[in-house]
């Protein structure tokens, strides 16, 4: 069952989230095969970023979604990964071109998305209740690191997001195979306090503290490889990085309550988009084809319409005006 556990460091501004995403990651990936399943990079690249964005959800307490992109010039043009509030996922991406073989089932983002060294990544913040006018908010990152550098993880594109976005550091533990999408995040809190407003040696001294204790944590956790993510459990996981420090854990989430695949796409939606094509476009469609066929990017359900569900959509008479293409 897919997990989150959420922990702090006692006496530590220092905090951890650890996700596991299995049978929802399973079932995302069922999905796909039973359209046009991915080839084995593209599934670990989309697991990463599945466990990343469940990771972020769960750190900014956001009521929204958020929408993580990783898009270039590469074989793969875009993968997108979308968490709601309630922590339920979807992921899909586009592949455009060949990716090169393979033995370990991964390759670097380079050669996947960053190959001219163009790539970026965006996350978005997308509110649920937006008000009118009001836009989301999203922050944009290169591929590339500060001296130019191609960055070969997602983690280490994420690190260097939070560094410059939130103004704090956090390490990004990710893996992924066809079973278990899993991720470790240890990001360093703000100070507070007095201390924190003397503006002396005294808060220059609790810097440097903190600074030495986010930093001694943050080597533990990197010590984490990939296959102890994706085979141990979460307490043995914890226990081997920290067992010398002294956590509070909170209980985790699991079940309706935990990570889930979730796909927003319906009929009800997709006639709606159709609407938006106009008449004159569904008519030739149906003309050329005999029916209308949508099929969604994230989840692979495919929708049907055929000549009189077509007619049925515009049985008012009305021919709305061309609109958005994009299944919401």
């Amino acid at each position: 069952m897919s997990e989150l556990h959420k922990f702090l460091f006692e006496g530590m501004p220092v905090r951890g989230v650890l996700v596991r995403l299995t049978d929802s990651w399973q079932e995302l990936l069922r999905r796909r095969a039973s359209a046009e399943g991915y080839d084995a990079p593209v599934r670990r690249l989309l697991g990463e970023m599945s466990a990343a964005g469940v990771l972020l959800q769960s750190n900014i307490k956001f009521n929204g979604a958020v929408i993580l992109q990783v898009f270039g010039e590469g074989p793969i043009k875009l993968a997108v990964t979308e968490v709601q509030p309630d922590l339920s996922f979807r992921s899909t991406a586009k592949v455009v071109g060949e990716l090169p073989a393979s033995d370990t089932g991964r390759l670097p983002l380079d050669v996947m998305v960053n190959v001219n060294g163009h790539g970026r990544c965006a996350i978005t913040l997308d509110p649920k209740d937006r008000q009118p006018g009001q836009q989301p908010y999203q922050g944009v990152v290169p591929l590339n690191g500060a001296d130019g550098e191609a960055l070969q993880d997602l983690s280490a594109v994420l690190e260097q997001y939070m560094r410059q976005s939130e103004q704090l550091d956090a390490k990004l533990i990710l893996a992924a195979n066809d079973e278990i999408a899993a991720g470790l995040l240890i990001q360093r809190m703000p100070v507070e306090g007095e201390a924190n407003l003397a503006g002396t040696d005294r808060a220059a001294a609790a810097e440097m503290d903190v600074a030495e204790q986010y930093n001694r944590i943050a080597h533990l956790a990197a010590t984490l490889t990939a296959e102890e993510l994706l085979t141990l459990d979460a307490p043995t996981i914890l226990h081997r990085l920290f067992w010398e420090e002294t956590l509070r854990y909170f209980e985790p989430a699991t079940g309706a309550s935990g990570p889930q695949f979730a796909c927003s796409c319906s009929r009800e939606r997709v006639a709606s988009m159709l609407r938006s094509l106009g008449k004159a476009e569904i008519d030739s469609i149906v003309a050329e084809q005999g029916q209308v066929e949508i099929g969604c990017d994230f989840c692979g359900e495919r929708y049907h319409f055929d000549p009189i569900d077509a007619a049925e959509l515009f049985r008012d008479g009305a021919d709305v005006p061309p609109g958005s293409q994009r299944l919401q």
